[in-house]
């Protein structure tokens, strides 16, 4: 499986791509923490530097002097399944006889092991089980006899599942998305050149101006000079699957996805939380930091009404302990909880609260919080979800867990209430979720909160007419 991850491709006129490449990777970070990499190509070789951990402690400064070349691509990782070591960490590399390819991934193919055992089939041998490395074989064999454009455009036919990919054949940077949008890549103009990456964010860490963000089925070929580039619509799909979890939470707030600014849109999700599931509380609070966005438009709402109501920092987050919902164990997510929210007494006692969070997952942070705020003194805690229920694993690159380990899958909103011990408990609807990212509701990828995927994945309903490529014939 290849996982929730962050991608960045660059080509410059006349400077080497490696430090740009560093920056981007570290505006990209929250995408993903246990590896990072760069290759880059200076015309004549490939250059590669991939390590475990951090951006920061990935590279030193002489590893980036030895990345030559104008051109790069980059990426961070955060694994969900699989292997946890070098073999799988990216970007991916490998020659051949049309030259050097190396290869930045963002998804889940639902049908790797197929293509995997085709490829087997015909001699190629594998070094890692990530879908990453199919994708690059198959792409490889297919340029031994097409053009770049065309050798890219059978791959897309063949493989079925998420995917942005950051791709370099030789000193070419291609960017590509899957033709369901599922994946968020965008493509940005510099002063000497043009960035490809996951969210904008990056692009404005190097000082750059988003230019749109890439089309899904599309590829973007880089010109190896920095002075353009070329779109080539591959696919032009009726609808499309975006995730909303990257508006929700896995998206920087400051980064723009699929034309929509992620701290905007978490406000317009916070008032279609308090239009559905409003409640009159003396404080509103969010979870931080992701519950912040969701916090303020819920209050902005609720005072429009003539609520009245009080929004307040109630938790100080310590900011160097990592993510919970990504970390590997539920022992080291517990205590990570109580290591990096802190109440603040004067906000919460004696008060009524509502508790914004952004999502449920496995419920470990919610109860923790719930009870650290009835401990501290409040009169009541309600919480409020700026998403529904997660009842169902995501298959498409985001670290769900499986549905036993899923607080809302099989149960009741009272249940799950019950079991958190919260006062209250609500969330927000599906159509509230489309109606604040202006998308219809059919070109959302919504498999984790309603059970029914817009894939063709093994033992799974589906949302629409969908079925994965046969291989083999």
């Amino acid at each position: 499986m290849d996982e929730k991850c962050g991608v960045v491709g660059v080509s410059l006129a006349d400077r080497a791509a490696a430090r740009p490449l560093y920056y981007a990777l570290y505006a990209l970070q929250h995408r993903g923490q246990e590896s990072a990499g760069i290759i880059t190509h200076d015309g004549f070789q490939q250059h590669s530097h991939v390590e475990m951990g951090l951006v920061g402690d990935a590279f030193d400064p002489d590893d980036i002097d030895g990345l030559n070349g104008s051109n790069g691509i980059g990426h961070v990782r955060y694994p969900t399944a699989g292997s946890v070591d070098t073999a799988c960490a990216q970007p991916f590399s490998v020659s051949f006889k049309s030259g050097s390819l190396g290869l930045s991934h963002n998804g889940n193919l639902v049908n790797a092991g197929t293509i995997r055992d085709e490829l087997a089939g015909m001699g190629h041998a594998f070094t890692s089980d990530g879908d990453t490395e199919v994708i690059a074989h198959d792409l490889a064999r297919n340029l031994l006899d097409a053009d770049l454009v065309t050798a890219v455009e059978e791959t897309m036919a063949k493989v079925h599942g998420s995917y942005s990919l950051a791709v370099m054949h030789d000193d070419r940077v291609l960017g590509l998305r899957d033709p369901q949008g599922n994946r968020p890549l965008c493509l940005g103009e510099l002063d000497d050149g043009y960035v490809l990456a996951s969210e904008s964010a990056a692009i404005d860490a190097l000082d750059g101006e988003l230019i749109r963000d890439v089309e899904p089925g599309e590829l973007i070929v880089l010109d190896p000079d920095g002075t353009g580039y070329e779109s080539h619509r591959l696919t032009d799909p009726d609808t499309t699957a975006r995730c909303f979890f990257e508006h929700v939470y896995f998206a920087r707030p400051d980064s723009t996805v699929d034309g929509k600014l992620v701290y905007e849109a978490r406000r317009e999700l916070g008032r279609g939380l308090w239009t559905e599931n409003g409640i009159d509380t003396d404080v509103v609070m969010p979870v931080p930091d992701s519950g912040r966005a969701f916090a303020s438009g819920y209050a902005e709402a609720a005072n429009e009404d003539g609520g009245g109501v009080e929004f307040a920092e109630g938790l100080m987050k310590n900011r160097y302990v990592g993510r919970t919902f990504i970390m590997p164990s539920q022992d080291e997510r517990e205590r990570a909880v109580r290591l990096k929210l802190n109440p603040i007494k004067s906000t919460v006692e004696g008060k009524t609260v509502t508790l914004i969070d952004d999502s449920i997952v496995r419920g470990t942070t919610s109860t923790q919080l719930v009870e650290l705020l009835h401990d501290v003194g409040a009169a009541e805690v309600h919480l409020r979800i700026g998403s529904p229920p997660i009842v169902a694993p995501c298959y498409m690159g985001i670290d769900m867990a499986s549905r036993d380990e899923l607080i809302a899958a099989g149960k009741t909103v009272d249940e799950v209430r019950e079991e958190i011990n919260a006062d209250s408990l609500g969330f927000l609807s599906p159509a509230s979720i489309a109606d604040a990212l202006d998308t219809a509701r059919e070109d959302l990828c919504m498999g984790c909160v309603t059970g029914k995927y817009p894939y063709d994945i093994d033992g799974e309903a589906t949302d629409r007419a969908v079925s994965r490529p046969v291989i083999g014939d």
